[in-house]
């Protein structure tokens, strides 16, 4: 390589490097001016700036796959929508559309054109799940799109500069957090017009017209990398199924992931038919997930962008539950989605066994309840909160697994001092569950158990959805099954995993989270690790004693 051309080349990979902290300024406007604790304490989230044929260029480090990856097919939706020479300067573009969007009506889509001397040079895009959009609530139970909230088809939120008080007005009305909602769009629009000031500025600072090479070069080296690293896999088909709870029955997840030439397809034909209630998955959330499992394992090291997800080509027959056609129910489809890059490793696992780790608990465990207080924080007697929880996450092939983390999803768990300050409840117990975790030469991730209650003496409604409760995660390599979870109520009396469900005033929820499951043969554990789990309270003497011969 010339001098010209390295030094070409490093100048390229300094603005590659200011473009991805431009749009993490971005997603940490958002996170801290939202009004959703998922949003600001979580960071249920997503940003990213776009050219304006809609590739993805960057997106933040803080996020979630769910809504990164899907984001970035929605923005091309918005071009189609709106075309690029019908924008002006303050157009400001949202919807919820699960199919166009990220996946639920939960999460709001916005994109904003950005402008430099009056041209336009890109789009920056942004997604937070707000805490309630009306309907029958954040939960399974609906059967069709239309009874799960608010509808927002592709809209202009601000034309020219203008806010649409019309769409706000109704966007209010049709949240039982009139405040807490308009303030989430108010977060989102402000954070996309600090993606814009901050792009304006790095392009002034590097004497750039447009992001028309910078662009190019970022994709085509992502996209080589990718290939580079897939070249090195051994070519063939993989297989893999998983039985997960369902809604009212089990479901059979069912993978084909093909390695050759041309990249990696995954074909999910086999997998069971889309359901009546709102489990299902629109197919951008299929493609999102499944590609974060795969960039995982195979491409780690290599920025997510158009470049790097082109090598990655996803499939699921129309009507499955991992492309369910509107206006099926969506609304819980992180609860399937989210189990996808387990489903894809069990493939890579026949191809690198080396790098995959043991199945986690995969879907998150939010508690949504809902009920009525007089001390609400906004202007309705309605409250609604969704409390994020984790279970454990799979051993790995050289680590034990992480406890009480969200993996695929990423997102950090609420706070108990969040909890009890928006929402009239009282967390009596939460802690690491003892033994949850797969026994193995590296032990799975610890699961929780949580104790919650009404503070006020009222109903709480705790809108279900959660799975591995019959099916729970499993062990590789010879290494043991995590613990499966649980919901009851104090009395011991069950409850089911997914609807909407009483908690009567004076009782006790009492939540289990599932562990991840073991990696290894648990007799290849080193005494150390065991007597350090045990000390811990992580590993019961009783279990330590059966699961790996230790008298302590």
């Amino acid at each position: 390589m010339r001098k010209t051309e390295a030094l070409d080349t490093i100048h390229m990979q300094i603005m590659w490097n200011r473009l991805i902290s431009v749009v993490e300024e971005q997603a940490q406007a958002l996170l801290r001016t939202a009004f959703s604790p998922i949003v600001r304490e979580c960071g249920d989230l997503s940003a990213g700036v776009f050219d304006i044929g809609g590739r993805m260029l960057a997106q933040a480090v803080t996020g979630t796959p769910g809504h990164v990856n899907s984001m970035a097919e929605a923005v091309k939706h918005f071009i189609h929508h709106f075309p690029i020479d019908t924008m002006v300067e303050g157009d400001i573009y949202i919807t919820n559309d699960p199919w166009l969007g990220t996946g639920h009506l939960n999460d709001f889509v916005l994109t904003t054109p950005c402008y430099k001397d009056g041209e336009l040079v890109a789009l920056l895009a942004c997604t937070a799940h707000i805490t309630d959009i009306g309907g029958i609530g954040t939960g399974p139970d609906g059967t069709d799109i239309h009874m799960e909230g608010i509808y927002i088809p592709m809209l202009k939120l601000a034309d020219a500069g203008r806010m649409d008080q019309t769409l706000l007005a109704m966007i209010r009305q049709n949240t039982r957090q009139p405040v807490e909602t308009e303030g989430d769009v108010y977060s989102l629009a402000a954070c996309n017009d600090i993606g814009c000031t901050r792009l304006v500025e790095m392009m002034r600072e590097f004497d750039l017209d447009t992001l028309d090479t910078l662009a190019d070069y970022i994709c085509a080296q992502s996209y080589a990398a990718v290939m580079s690293e897939i070249g090195k896999l051994p070519k063939g088909t993989y297989r893999n199924a998983m039985t997960i709870d369902g809604y009212d029955k089990p479901l059979e997840l069912v993978v084909a992931l093909t390695i050759d030439d041309e990249g990696i397809s995954v074909d999910y034909d086999g997998t069971s038919a889309q359901v009546r209630f709102g489990v299902n998955v629109p197919h951008a959330y299929t493609i999102a997930y499944s590609c974060f499992g795969l960039a995982c394992i195979v491409s780690p090291d290599v920025p997510n962008n158009a470049g790097s997800l082109a090598p990655y080509k996803v499939r699921a027959p129309a009507g499955t539950i991992l492309n369910a056609p509107y206006p099926a129910a969506v609304c819980s489809r992180h609860v399937i989605g989210q189990m996808l890059p387990d489903t894809v490793f069990g493939c890579l696992a026949q191809a690198v066994p080396e790098r995959i780790p043991a199945e986690g608990a995969g879907c998150l465990w939010n508690l949504t309840f809902r009920g009525d207080t007089d001390r609400g924080s906004n202007d309705a007697s309605i409250f609604c909160i969704t409390a994020v929880t984790n279970g454990g996450t799979g051993a790995r092939p050289t680590k034990d697994g992480l406890s009480a983390t969200a993996f695929p999803s990423g997102v950090r768990g609420t706070p108990v001092e969040i909890n009890e300050t928006v929402a009239p409840i009282v967390v009596w117990r939460k802690e690491y569950r003892t033994d949850s975790g797969g026994v193995g030469a590296y032990r799975g991730g610890l699961g929780q158990v949580i104790e919650v209650e009404t503070a006020i003496g009222a109903d709480l409604e705790l809108l279900a959805a959660f799975d591995r409760i019959n099916h729970p995660p499993r062990g590789r390599a010879c290494g043991g099954d995590g613990e499966a979870g649980s919901v009851k109520l104090g009395s011991g009396a069950p409850l089911r995993g997914k609807g909407t469900q009483i908690v009567r005033a004076g009782e006790r929820l009492i939540i289990h989270t599932p562990g991840g499951a073991g990696y290894g043969d648990a007799g290849a554990r080193a005494p150390e690790a065991i007597l350090s789990d045990m000390e811990n309270g992580l590993v019961s003497n009783t279990r330590a004693r059966i699961d790996y011969g230790i008298n302590y």
